[in-house]
């Protein structure tokens, strides 16, 4: 049977999406484009409103594009499929399968029942206690430079606005030996660069489910994975970033200097209502040790504009903080009520178009941090590496598409000729475009 699987929202369903077509193809599956495929897997997110509603809108079109077709069918995971379940049955015909971010483990077996039992319908649906190991027997094939390896599931933060601990579950922490087992086989495979994932990555090994081993010596063992050359690590609550952390951004050369701090505020008043359990001088001083450690490390965060109660001077107070840190660049999103959430029960209720009017504000002063921060890159040397061929065109052939350490887009015109995907080449930065650098190739890196 042909599958198509479609991504919506952060990159744990990225890398979920990622495992779950590896495993289908190995079941004897094959990956095809929309137009061509039966069988079409959702991994969907309900942080925010509008992503909820994009979910709904993609089912239906789907399933109208697809309703004269007795075979084809729908299965839907991730945060939404957690939240709404098996309403999505009574919506949604051709939705045959939803399943949580605790169920992905089992959805191969299950899209394999699907595909030979054209009447069932299935659920996975239910919590585990212990993180949920995943098939990783892969077939020999060569693998993309870059892979996602996670290593926890679920939160415990309960944050105010967050909606992520219901339907991602409590914290689970994945034991080390199986996240190394994972590195391991993905290096042998020619994987160059992994990135570690998690809700909270910072409290990894603090949970019952864990096996006591620290973020930190997690971090020194993926470093000794003879081939993994480059690490990255996504999501990072601040109030958990420890100095042990800190200090393997100068120790290990493989941990690339680029980290995402989520602030959301600018704000303490504002910090305190989300629960955050930080304020605004404990993340300067993180910034500060951040950059002590590691003096060329590219700050990244999230922001949310409208919360609750947020005054025109809470929201100056974000705006200045981002000029105090001057982040390369964020990501910054208008508050929406998640039910269930604490959040949901606060007042006064930020106007839409208040709201809105902040993150056009927030937003250009993001724009602008990027566009210096890339325009700071001109004449650098950096080392990229390469991931697969760029859109853009080179006056020597193809152009390739790639990564500094610092986690910045490169496009590098190459010779024709050659694959150079998982290959590190040499580059001198020339051109800083809106979102990307344009870089001269000097010699290969390898």
């Amino acid at each position: 049977m042909k599958f198509h699987v479609t991504t919506m929202g952060c990159q744990m369903n990225v890398g979920d999406g990622d495992w779950l077509a590896r495993s289908l193809i190995a079941a004897g599956f094959t990956q095809a484009p929309e137009a061509e495929a039966e069988c079409f897997i959702l991994f969907t997110c309900s942080v925010r409103d509008k992503p909820e509603q994009k979910v709904v809108s993609e089912i239906g079109r789907i399933a109208d594009r697809n309703r004269h077709n007795p075979n084809a069918f729908i299965a839907v995971g991730g945060c939404t499929a957690q939240q709404l379940g098996t309403t999505l049955w009574r919506r949604f015909p051709m939705v045959r399968l939803v399943f949580g971010t605790d169920g992905i483990a089992a959805a191969p077996r299950a899209l394999a029942r699907l595909a030979e039992e054209p009447q069932l319908r299935l659920s996975l649906l239910d919590f585990s206690e212990a993180y949920p190991e995943r098939d990783q027997s892969w077939p020999d094939d060569k693998l993309p430079p870059k892979a996602f390896v996670s290593i926890m599931q679920g939160c415990d933060n309960y944050c105010a606005y967050c909606i992520v601990p219901f339907v991602r579950g409590r914290q689970k922490s994945r034991p080390l030996p199986s996240v190394i087992a994972e590195c391991q086989s993905l290096a042998s495979r020619g994987v160059r660069e992994v990135t570690l994932l998690g809700q909270n990555v910072n409290s990894y090994g603090l949970d019952d489910a864990g096996d006591g081993a620290s973020f930190a010596k997690l971090l020194d063992a993926v470093a000794a994975v003879p081939g993994i050359e480059r690490i990255r690590f996504t999501t990072s609550h601040p109030k958990d970033l420890s100095d042990e952390v800190i200090e393997r951004f100068a120790a290990l050369p493989q941990l690339c200097p680029a980290l995402h701090l989520p602030v959301q505020s600018g704000s303490d008043d504002i910090l305190r209502r989300m629960g955050r359990r930080y304020d605004t001088a404990a993340y300067l001083t993180l910034v500060e040790k951040l950059r002590r450690a590691c003096p060329d490390i590219a700050l990244t965060s999230d922001f949310i504009v409208g919360f609750p109660g947020e005054t025109r001077a809470d929201f100056e107070a974000t705006l200045e903080l981002v000029r105090k840190v001057g982040f390369d660049s964020g990501f910054s999103f208008m508050y929406s009520d998640r039910p269930g959430t604490a959040s949901e029960k606060l007042a006064p209720k930020i106007l839409p178009e208040e709201k809105s009017a902040r993150l056009a504000e927030l937003q250009a002063l993001l724009d602008e941090r990027l566009a210096a921060s890339l325009a700071a890159r001109l004449g650098r040397r950096e080392v990229v590496l390469i991931e697969g061929e760029s859109r853009r065109e080179g006056t020597l052939g193809a152009t390739w598409r790639g990564r500094d350490p610092g986690g910045r887009v490169v496009n590098v015109p190459l010779p024709a000729g050659a694959d150079y995907a998982g290959r590190f080449v040499a580059v001198r930065i020339v051109q800083a475009k809106k979102h990307s650098l344009v870089g001269e190739a000097e010699a290969d890196h390898d």
